[in-house]
This record gives C-alpha cells, sequence and structure tokens, in this order.
C-alpha cells in the first residue's frame, strides 16, 4: 500500500512541473472539496445493530492527465471523513473516522461536459472519534491509529461517478465508494464488522 501511495505522489509532483510547462493543458492540477454522506454495510458477526447516514466533508488535490480524445487518468489526493451514527434507547452513538484517500481512476467522456469516472481507490486511517450522547451529557474518545489490530489502516474500494464540467476550470462531480474489504475484523454489538460506503458530491476547479 505505501508503494501505491509513494506512486500516486510521484504523479503529482510530476503533474505539478508538467502543468506548469504545459502549453496544451494536457496535464490539468487541480483542488475539490465537498459533502460525504456516509454509513457502514455490515457483515459477519452479531448485526443487531440499527445505523444512520453521517454527513462529513472531503477536500483535496487531483489531477487531469489526457490520454485520448474522450479519456482521462485522473488520480486524486484526499481528505476524507466517514463513519456512522446509531440510535438507541440510551443516546445516540457516532463513530467518525479520518482518512487519505487516493482515487486512483479513470475518466471517460460521454458528452461535452459529462464525465464517467471509475476506479479502485485505497484509503488509509488516521483517526476515529468515538461520541456518546443522551440527556444527561457527551462523552468523547479520540483514537489515533498506529499499528494495532483494531482497525486495518488500509483498505482498497472502489469508485464509481460521473462529474460534469461547467468549463474547462470548474466542474460538479457525484459519486460512491464501497470499501472492499473489512475494516473491523472482530464484531460485537458496540462495533459490528462493516465495510465503509460513502456517497460524495461536490465541486471542483482545475487550473
Amino acid at each position: 500500500m505505501k508503494k501505491i501511495a509513494i506512486l500516486v505522489l510521484g504523479l503529482f509532483v510530476t503533474g505539478l512541473t508538467a502543468n506548469a510547462q504545459s502549453t496544451d493543458k494536457l496535464i490539468k492540477f487541480g483542488v475539490k472539496g465537498g459533502v460525504n454522506f456516509s454509513n457502514i454495510i455490515k457483515d459477519d458477526g452479531n448485526n443487531d445493530f440499527k445505523t444512520d447516514y453521517l454527513v462529513g466533508y472531503n477536500a483535496g488535490v487531483t489531477l487531469d492527465i489526457k490520454l485520448l480524445e474522450n479519456l482521462a487518468f485522473t488520480p486524486e489526493l484526499l481528505y476524507s471523513t466517514k463513519g456512522y451514527k446509531s440510535e438507541s434507547v440510551f443516546g445516540t452513538f457516532t463513530q467518525t473516522t479520518h482518512f487519505i484517500d487516493l482515487p486512483i481512476l479513470a475518466s471517460i467522456k460521454l458528452a461535452e461536459g459529462l464525465n464517467v469516472v471509475a476506479g479502485p481507490q485505497v484509503s488509509f486511517l488516521l483517526s476515529t472519534n468515538n461520541k456518546f450522547e443522551n440527556g444527561f451529557g457527551t462523552a468523547q474518545q479520540q483514537i489515533v491509529e498506529d499499528e494495532s489490530d483494531r482497525f486495518k489502516k488500509s483498505i482498497v474500494a472502489g469508485v464509481i461517478g460521473a462529474r460534469f464540467d461547467l468549463s474547462n476550470k470548474v466542474g460538479i462531480f457525484g459519486r460512491y465508494a464501497l470499501d472492499f474489504q473489512k475494516t473491523n475484523e472482530n464484531g460485537d454489538r458496540v462495533t459490528p464488522e462493516f465495510k465503509n460506503q460513502v456517497f460524495q458530491v461536490g465541486l471542483g476547479l482545475k487550473f
């Protein structure tokens, strides 16, 4: 996973240099940000656990590398929050996870301004925030991830979505990301075995 991260970071550095020197804009650097609507898909284990969507955010940098007239390679480097909420008679539990996402996407132009994007994504877990609220108060816990086996620290996912370019510099996007691997291998009533799923919408700028 670390090799993939180094490769993508190398592509961003190369892209920034090429973007500064290019006159025909075959490589475009960009920034993007938006809203995450995340929840979990429970796997094996104790599934007597109902969850709701959690609102978070994503922000980062992008490259748009033109390969053919209607095909581009579009890697990204994003900071992204995910997680879920759970209501019970005792109160509300919220788990917010903080990730660095590396989507490695292909962008296919279907019509003027309309593009379909799809590809794999590698996510690196940074920290986890747990919060429990009821009528008597709030309890919070922050966990900075280390080498323990509590949660997987790197996860492979798939991404599919669309982008609509309002101009050659501004675009809006919507996408869905689903983990291919379980985040937690040992589920229980407090933390079930699960995979993250995230719906994202937002705005991107290209330079």
